[in-house]
């Protein structure tokens, strides 16, 4: 069970408004996306057996994958960077999170890389794995910044179409001036995601809406009509959160996350 947001007059004994279940205290999910240099190896080690909530204390879930540059061809190495490792997680708290990072093999691993640590706010779609979350936690401000993370999971015979309507909307959202980080990742043989880190909410929406100041702005929302008339994936969300905290470093960078206006 997930807790949602309420409103107290005058506060609620004490208790912060987000971590408030129905008049009772209860812990809020945290999820991370994870980056990291590693070995093919150790990619296709934690693909194959990855970390579950059965194996790591105070995991829920945990998507590993490898990155992929966005607007590349299809055929590249660019898009195969087996010894760029991406995981996408959920967990109890951020107490689960540093027992993970200093203790578990893949975690030490991580802890190398860059993570950001996630406040969720709002999800569109169904995703079996994160359907406990609920559609929205309320408003959120438009000028924050804010992450993205989409998870599909493909009809394979779909694929052709999928790329062919895609591959713009890659471009789009990598070329987007208020998008400071844009990249996919993807895990044979269905599962494909998105990670993007915009400089406010409000940019994230301009550019899902065709509203973008770049050429061709309606590339995202010509290709969801698409997807409604035939869905590319039999599974499929979009989650969007709230930054809470980043650690580390990723290709020589640190504080990707924009700091609030």
């Amino acid at each position: 069970m997930l807790p949602f947001r309420v409103t107290c007059e005058g506060g609620c004994g004490g208790i912060p408004f987000d971590r408030l279940l129905i008049g009772q205290a209860f812990p809020m999910t945290v999820h991370t996306f994870h980056l990291a240099n590693t070995s093919v190896l150790t990619t296709a080690k934690s693909i194959i057996g990855g970390p579950t909530a059965s194996t790591v204390p105070g995991l829920q879930h945990a998507e590993c994958m490898w990155t992929m540059k966005l607007g590349v061809p299809v055929v590249s190495p660019r898009r195969l960077q087996l010894q760029r490792f991406a995981m996408f997680a959920s967990w109890d708290d951020e107490a689960a999170i540093d027992h993970f990072l200093a203790n578990d093999p893949l975690g030490k691993k991580l802890a190398k890389g860059w993570h950001v640590r996630l406040d969720f706010i709002r999800r569109w779609g169904h995703i079996t794995e994160f359907d406990g979350l609920p559609a929205s936690t309320g408003e959120s401000d438009p000028t924050a910044p804010v992450v993205a993370v989409t998870l599909a999971r493909l009809k394979l015979p779909q694929l052709p179409r999928f790329i062919k309507w895609g591959k713009p909307v890659e471009c789009l959202v990598r070329d987007d001036p208020g998008a400071v980080v844009a990249l996919a990742a993807t895990r044979p043989h269905r599962t494909v995601s998105t990670f993007t880190v915009w400089n406010s909410q409000q940019a994230m929406v301009d550019m899902v809406r065709g509203h973008a100041d770049m050429p061709e702005p309606d590339r995202h929302a010509t290709a969801m009509v698409e997807r409604d008339r035939k869905d590319f994936h039999f599974e499929f969300t979009t989650l969007r959160f709230r930054p809470i905290s980043e650690h580390g470093t990723w290709e020589g960078r640190t504080n990707l996350i924009p700091q609030p206006a």
